[in-house]
């Protein structure tokens, strides 16, 4: 996602989840402030949202509950409503420490700092952004502070670090090139290198999601949003690479996530502005959007992040994809096997704005089948509507069990499920910008130019 966040005056691109180095949408910091208008534990108050079409049931949606061992099911018993509710979400906050007072904060939140943002709403998890960050000790003691102020359950601690064009952390990691530069490189190793060193150094911050790799096949010169971004415009290599970053972030024992479902790479319209439509037939899909999320199936990515495009072979209904039953659930689940997270691309851009409003947008997006609800634009009209939706039984409590069950799992696949991991800014200043990392990214940028 595009946009620009505003801290202390600062202006910055936000380029979350979707990333883009375009033209900026809408985002926190450049609207007026939010009057909050959730409690801390709402009530079934119907708020779903404006312009409010037939509702959709959560009769069409499956009972069945991912299977969980021992540690997610005992967590998972433990929870209120209101608690699982705030697992799904994963907001931007304002401030360079857990206890920053911040008037955006508390305009759009209803609380000053991100550790009583995370109290009050449960959060399940933060997205990070150059505006967080000053220094390596300055990371690691957030990215702690944000952990000791979730002591029920550890946060995933997301951003997104490409590399290339969308660095969020690159003030302070390794320079690595773009994915157009590895994927030049023709070399799978060097795609699973890159991402296992660049989530060494996440990881290293206390990082333990990236929202990388980027999935999409840029086969549309014209495209605004993906362009170099992306590893080439060749399903098959694509595909290749995707499958050598997801087996490299899982060598660093960090969580991936790829982008944009069902693929962005043929658009002219950037989501952040507006609403792409994708004109793929289903046999063009299959040939050249949907082979690099199927290697990142089968290489075990964690997470898969919806995009907002209109593809009406894949869905007649003119919804997004991110608020697409059939594409989320029908495709992505159901084709293709996936099991993991399901995010959202951030629910402030235009793209998935355009229809519904900020409470609708939240709840659509969990029946069409995501768990993680990422940057909404009005997170107290959000968190109220999706809990009014759990009460009224418009969300099953088995459906929304069945996303923090995925979402718990994650933690446990990638070891912070018990306890929340604890960065070391000594530790990270030996692996940040290493000399071993920076050989890699000279040699990759060598071969690939």
């Amino acid at each position: 996602m595009s946009g620009r966040i505003g801290m202390a005056g600062l202006l910055v691109f936000a380029l979350t989840a979707c990333g883009g180095g375009g033209t900026a949408g809408a985002a926190p910091g450049t609207r007026a402030p939010v009057t909050p208008t959730a409690p801390a534990v709402p009530t079934a108050q119907d708020t779903t949202g404006q312009d409010t079409p037939a509702a959709t049931t959560s009769a069409a949606v499956p009972s069945r509950v991912p299977a969980a061992n021992g540690d997610v099911s005992r967590v998972l018993a433990r929870m209120s409503v209101e608690e699982k509710v705030g697992q799904l979400f994963m907001p931007v906050l304002y401030g360079t420490s857990a206890d920053s007072v911040s008037g955006e904060n508390q305009a759009r939140y209803g609380a000053q700092t991100p550790a009583k943002v995370i109290a009050k709403y449960h959060l399940g998890g933060v997205i990070l952004f150059p505006a967080n960050v000053t220094s390596v000790s300055q990371v690691v003691a957030l990215t702690n502070g944000l952990q000791a102020a979730s002591p029920r359950v550890p946060l995933i601690i997301g951003t997104d670090q490409e590399n290339g064009l969308v660095s969020r952390m690159g003030a302070l990691m390794t320079k690595f090139p773009g994915a157009s530069t590895v994927g030049a490189t023709g070399d799978p190793a060097r795609s699973r290198a890159v991402a296992k060193a660049t989530g060494e150094e996440l990881r290293a911050l206390g990082v333990n999601l990236d929202f990388a790799p980027v999935a999409d096949v840029n086969v549309n010169p014209k495209n605004p949003v993906i362009g170099r971004r992306a590893y080439g415009d060749d399903p098959a290599k694509v595909a290749a690479m995707v499958s050598g970053a997801v087996k490299g972030f899982g060598d660093a024992g960090v969580a991936s996530s790829a982008k944009h479902f069902p693929g962005h790479g043929d658009t002219d319209v950037d989501s952040h502005t507006g609403l792409p439509v994708i004109k793929h037939t289903r046999a063009q899909w299959e040939r050249i959007d949907a082979p690099p999320f199927r290697a990142a199936v089968a290489a075990g990515v964690d997470a898969v992040m919806s995009a907002h495009i209109v593809f009406p072979k894949l869905d007649p209904s003119g919804d997004p994809a991110t608020l697409s039953r059939p594409i989320l659930t029908g495709m992505l689940r159901e084709k293709l096997g996936f099991k993991g997270v399901v995010s959202t691309d951030a629910l402030n851009m235009e793209g998935v704005r355009k229809k519904y409003g900020d409470g609708e947008v939240a709840v659509r997006a969990v029946l069409a089948g995501a768990d993680l609800l990422l940057m909404p634009n009005d997170l107290p009209k959000a968190y109220t509507a999706v809990t009014a939706a759990v009460k009224s039984g418009r969300i099953s409590r088995a459906r929304l069990d069945q996303s923090v069950t995925r979402l718990l799992t994650l933690r446990q696949k990638r070891g912070f499920l018990r306890a929340a991991p604890r960065a070391s800014a000594s530790e990270a200043a030996g692996v940040l910008r290493s000399a071993e990392h920076r050989r890699l990214a000279a040699r990759v940028t060598r071969e690939g130019s």
